[in-house]
């Protein structure tokens, strides 16, 4: 079963195309990386994927379903983590509520939780490995535990698919590793399909099925072999780039030491 199903989908802001003719397909349980250079349109298409932007033209069928005339029920079957967000640690949100937040699509904003969503809450936290922290606030947590209740919270309805903007996001090294070792477990042991935004793609090389290279249109899309080439890694880091394997897989390694990752939130 096809996942996700886009055909030349075409977003504009205003009078700025922002996305043009983009076609793929994606199967039910695939990992599938995002990657692009800064302002290329990352962002927007998965915010058009779940209905956060409007679509100027094309289709987007989501596990069977038209995007455009059957959004609530989608939204229902899939989770979605934004860019990271700063927490005021002066803010008295608990990990519970934090997560709860997720399960209102299921709820309605005026349905007190029943037995049923707090189980789920503890259920979801137990996936991240963040049951213990279910009564602290979570302004207490570090960047990287705050990072597992949000993914609980994407995970409190038990979605088909997860969608992933950039993760791992203003996290320190070892707590960027961690979150994508904790992506691929979920992928694994719940068959998640994943669409996840990196800026690295050496952080999912291993681990991705599938790599779409976005600049406004498809440059390139395919395993991670096919698309991790010099030729093509060129433009999405904005210098040259060598491929070199490690362990077996490509590795890409900038020739600019000085460069510095990041993105903006087209």
């Amino acid at each position: 079963m096809k996942a996700i199903e886009v055909s030349d989908l075409s977003v504009s802001y205003g009078d700025k195309r922002i996305l043009s003719g983009v076609s793929f397909q994606i199967d039910a349980g695939e990992f599938v990386g995002i990657i692009g250079p800064n302002g290329s349109g990352k962002t927007t298409l998965l915010k058009s994927l779940i209905g956060l932007v409007p679509v100027e033209s094309g289709r987007i069928t989501i596990l069977g379903r038209d995007a455009r005339k059957e959004l609530p029920a989608i939204r229902k079957e899939i989770g979605y983590l934004p860019q990271k967000q700063s927490i005021n640690p002066m803010v008295p949100v608990l990990v519970r509520d934090a997560v709860l937040m997720g399960r209102y699509g299921t709820l309605g904003l005026f349905r007190r939780p029943k037995k049923e969503d707090h189980q789920a809450v503890e259920e979801a936290l137990k996936k991240v490995g963040m049951l213990d922290k279910i009564d602290e606030p979570i302004g207490h947590l570090s960047g990287g535990q705050q990072q597992r209740v949000f993914i609980a919270r994407a995970l409190v309805h038990n979605p088909k698919i997860i969608f992933l903007d950039e993760p791992t996001t203003g996290l320190d090294v070892p707590s960027q590793a961690s979150i994508i070792e904790l992506i691929q477990e979920l992928h694994e042991n719940y068959g998640l399909t994943v669409m996840m935004v990196t800026h690295d793609i050496n952080q999912i090389s291993a681990y991705a099925s599938k790599i779409l290279y976005i600049n406004r249109k498809i440059v390139a899309q395919g395993d991670v072999a096919s698309v991790c080439r010099p030729e093509i890694l060129r433009e999405v880091y904005n210098t040259d780039v060598k491929v070199v394997h490690y362990q077996g897989m490509p590795c890409v390694v900038l020739s600019d030491q000085h460069h510095h990752g990041g993105d903006g939130h087209v």
